[in-house]
């Protein structure tokens, strides 16, 4: 959910802060219906009293991997794992390029779409066992996933897990000087919205600070584009086992 990354709700985001403020005929449901309806075209936003309210890009990341994706992309090395994958647009470019890659999301919808387009996925929460544990060359948190669960530094480790020794986490961070932030915020699409949870906002020249205990050494800091659109990329490399 990338679009929380960095962002200071404006005035008119400020017009809906919270889910008391939803329209009455709002109703409560699993997180997993309400990004399936935004997939389905439903206007979905994220909502809470620290972001306001933002709204999702969904049609950019159920579209084509652009030329800032592929700068990105560039970064991975060999079998991928692509960590909530959504509708598959950045495991679809890696396939294109070349790689071996599977897409992780907990939302079926969204493994439908990524296979939709040719691209192995699957429905599974990313703590449970996934295939090829230890074995990815590079494991790939973009559009802001490093904030799943609100605990970067919980799901980094889980990262360690996943990767080889050598192996890389391609983290996309927000700006730099945000430190880190964790909210408790819904999705609503239309009428329907989702039960609060945890979302981490972590900045990029935060990173290193949150792995100094895991053994994980960020070797490149990166910033794809310039101005309010750009777009900032941490490395990392896991250790060798000694």
């Amino acid at each position: 959910m990338t679009s929380l990354q960095g962002s200071t709700p404006t005035p008119a985001r400020r017009r809906r802060r919270s889910a008391d403020q939803l329209p009455d005929d709002t109703r409560t449901v699993e997180f997993h219906e309400v990004f399936a309806a935004a997939l389905a075209g439903a206007t979905c936003s994220v909502i809470g009293d620290a972001v306001g309210e933002q709204q999702l890009p969904m049609a950019r990341w159920a579209g084509e991997a652009d030329d800032s994706d592929d700068t990105l992309l560039a970064l991975c090395e060999g079998p991928t794992l692509d960590v909530g994958c959504g509708p598959g647009r950045m495991a679809s470019r890696l396939a294109e390029l070349g790689h071996v890659v599977l897409g992780v999301d907990i939302v079926a919808a969204a493994v439908r779409r990524t296979r939709d387009r040719g691209v192995s996925a699957i429905q599974r929460d990313l703590f449970e066992r996934l295939p090829g544990e230890g074995r990815w060359q590079t494991a790939l948190l973009a559009d802001g996933n490093i904030g799943i669960g609100g605990d970067p530094v919980t799901l980094l480790a889980r990262m360690v897990e996943l990767v080889t020794p050598g192996g890389h986490v391609i983290v996309e961070a927000a700006p730099p000087g945000g430190g880190l932030q964790v909210h408790e915020v819904r999705l609503q699409a239309g009428q329907l919205q989702s039960s609060p949870f945890p979302w981490a906002v972590l900045a990029v020249d935060h990173v290193e600070h949150l792995v100094r205990d895991l053994p994980l050494e960020l070797t490149e800091i990166h910033r794809i584009g310039r101005g309010e659109n750009s777009r900032w990329v941490a490395a990392l490399t896991r250790e060798d086992e000694q």
